[in-house]
């Protein structure tokens, strides 16, 4: 019969096989971490961290994303499908990768917001003022940074790579210079119509931030 001794052996048997090590004095010495927190650089496979913690440790909040709900500052394979659950949920690409797409929507759920200290650029107070034929984008970025708005009367298409979002429709690009206030204009547009656009930034360390996709609607 299987006592508690061998059950337990196997189970950290099973836990090095996956690359994980944990020990009880980890847990015992890791701080509490609020899944308040917010993300500041993109996490993948293999990384590790006390943002790792935090991602995990939100995740781990609903058993669908991340059954097994391990915290261990470790982004092992557990995580990564814990991630890609949390992708599909939310309309992303299921790459298992927090790139520059998924870290926004991330940071939304997680702290309503993103620490100033962020390496990528932080966008915010996005405005558009659309006309019949032409309309205005404007936003502001927490650093410098330069900036293109893509657009389309379609809804835009977006996959996450390790540094960049490729995306679809048309584009807007600003002027070269970077700048913590951007306003691109975007003209020959149909009257009446539904547009769909995303911002798309970088500063001048190549740090890539996204916003949501959104819409606006020109005038009759």
């Amino acid at each position: 019969m299987t006592n508690i001794k061998d059950s337990f052996k196997s189970s950290f048997d099973f836990l090095l096989g996956a690359g994980l090590i944990v020990t009880a004095m980890f847990f015992m010495s890791m701080p509490a971490i609020s899944y308040a927190d917010t993300l500041n650089r993109q996490l993948q496979l293999g990384m590790s961290g006390t943002d790792v913690s935090a991602l995990q440790t939100f995740l781990a909040k609903d058993a669908t994303l991340y059954p097994q709900g391990l915290v261990t500052g470790y982004f092992g394979f557990l995580t990564k499908s814990a991630v890609s659950n949390f992708q599909s949920r939310n309309g992303l690409d299921a790459v298992g990768r927090v790139g520059p797409l998924t870290l926004p929507v991330l940071n939304v759920q997680m702290a309503n917001g993103m620490a100033s200290s962020a390496s990528a650029p932080y966008i915010s107070s996005v405005f558009v003022n659309a006309n019949r034929n032409s309309a205005a984008v404007s936003w502001n970025t927490n650093e410098y940074a330069n900036g293109v708005v893509y657009y389309s009367t379609s809804p835009l298409s977006t996959y996450e790579r390790a540094n960049s979002v490729d995306v679809s429709g048309n584009t807007a690009m600003t002027d070269t210079g970077f700048r913590t206030s951007q306003n691109v204009s975007i003209s020959g547009l149909q009257a009446n119509t539904v547009y769909y656009y995303l911002i798309y930034t970088t500063d001048q360390s190549g740090n890539v931030s996204v916003t949501w996709p959104s819409t606006f609607q020109t005038a009759n």
